[in-house]
């Protein structure tokens, strides 16, 4: 049984594919499972920043698990990922979606900067399209001592570090090792 996870993502300063990186790794720390990087066109005439092949539609609906990062844009998801989600509406018809588990990520520039709300706008497509949501339970200890990302909702970092924390790393890797187990389950069962 060979388990495939998305990890889908835009990333403008790579910040948000230093994260999707990590959770890469936790998704494959998982025995069977695998991390397919992809990315969404980028609506701007900014070089992309990422060398991952754009996502299609058929990969969102073959995988078994989705995650999905996005920088925060005013606290909102950025309009290049909007975008991708807005061509979504075969995949919501089909029911494709349906029961896959899903969690987001984000980056920001500042501590205050609107992780939350990013994180709750990538949620609201995950939800119509009935997937099952995952975040990060307090039982994790990293969430308690982080001085930068990470938040109950999913995995983030403050991008003014020069790199990701200790404490963003080992949330990362958990949400993609949670993702990857609860994906094997799911699998199992159907």
């Amino acid at each position: 049984m060979n388990i495939k996870i998305l990890i889908l993502y835009y990333s403008r300063h790579g910040s948000t594919l230093s994260l999707a990186r990590q959770i890469a790794r936790g998704v494959e720390s998982v025995p069977n499972c695998e991390a397919v990087l992809r990315t969404v066109a980028d609506l701007s005439d900014d070089v992309r920043q990422a060398n991952d092949p754009i996502a299609s539609l058929d990969e969102l609906r073959q995988c078994d698990g989705l995650a999905l990062g996005s920088p925060v844009w005013f606290g909102n998801m950025a309009g290049s990922m909007k975008h991708f989600w807005d061509s979504t509406t075969p995949l919501w018809i089909s029911g494709d979606l349906i029961d896959k588990p899903a969690c987001v990520f984000t980056s920001s520039s500042s501590m205050h900067g609107g992780q939350e709300t990013t994180q709750q706008s990538m949620l609201l497509p995950l939800l119509h399209h009935g997937m099952l949501i995952l975040g990060i339970p307090y039982s994790e200890p990293s969430l308690h001592t982080t001085q930068s990302g990470g938040t109950p909702y999913g995995a983030s970092s403050v991008s003014s570090n020069s790199s990701l924390t200790k404490e963003e790393i080992e949330l990362a890797q958990y949400l993609g090792k949670r993702l990857a187990n609860v994906a094997r389950k799911q699998k199992e069962i159907v």
